[in-house]
Order: structure tokens, then sequence, then C-alpha cells
């Protein structure tokens, strides 16, 4: 399991609490210091069955200056979204897990940190992605 995290984060250190009181295994990846690449996020957002603009942070300085608030949110636009979010990390929403199973969720809320540690049932989903 993998949780990428902004230390300066309440939400990503409330997440890391609860991995530690389940004693989770898993590492931290500071993707502010290693950001990751488009092809990283492309498979994160496959995972998440979520789109780039589902788990940007439209509020950031950065946001503004590139004027995501007028781009499009359809699929002709999607890899534009990616590369701004390769390329300003810090406009991806936190806490994101990875888990081994192949499943991920922005772990914004207690629960959706506690989805991750529990066994879905057969075909179900492990929680709502959806960033609070």
């Amino acid at each position: 399991m993998e949780i990428w995290i902004n230390p300066a984060c309440s939400k990503c250190s409330s997440a890391v609490s609860l991995l530690d009181e389940a004693g989770a295994h898993y590492t931290v990846r500071r993707y502010l210091d290693e950001p990751p690449t488009a092809a990283e996020l492309t498979g994160l957002l496959d995972r998440l069955a979520l789109e780039p603009w589902d788990i940007t942070r439209t509020g950031e300085p950065a946001a503004a200056g590139l004027g995501l608030a007028g781009w499009a949110r359809d699929a002709a636009t999607r890899t534009r979204w990616i590369d701004a979010l390769a390329g300003h990390p810090e406009l991806i929403q936190r806490p994101i897990i990875t888990a081994d199973d192949g499943t991920a969720v922005v772990a914004r809320t207690p629960q959706a940190v506690r989805s991750i540690l529990t066994t879905p049932p057969p075909g179900g989903p492990r929680a709502d992605n959806s960033p609070t």
C-alpha cells in the first residue's frame, strides 16, 4: 500500500495516523517532492475510476494561473488535465491511498481510509472515491 501525502496537510496526517492505528504496512510518497508522471496519473485515475478534474484542487493559485476553471471536462481535454496535474502536483487532491490489490481511494475522510483497509464484498466497490 502507498499513500500520497503533503506533510503540511492535516487530512494527510490524519490518514497516516489511521493507517498506523490499524497496523497497516504502507510506504509514503511525498508527491510534491516526487511528482507522478502522466502515465502514473492515468493509471491512478483508472484505479480510482475518476477523471483528472475529479482529483484537481481547483482553488490553488496554480489552477487560477492555468485557467482551469475555463477548461472543458471531457474526453478531448483529459490528457491536458493529466499533463497539468503532472506539471503542477500541488493541484492533486490529497491524500490518495493505493492498495496492493489494485484499488485506490481519495482518503480525505476517516471512512475512506478505513475502506481501503477492509476487504470489499466480491465484485463490490471499496468506497465512494469522490473527493470531499
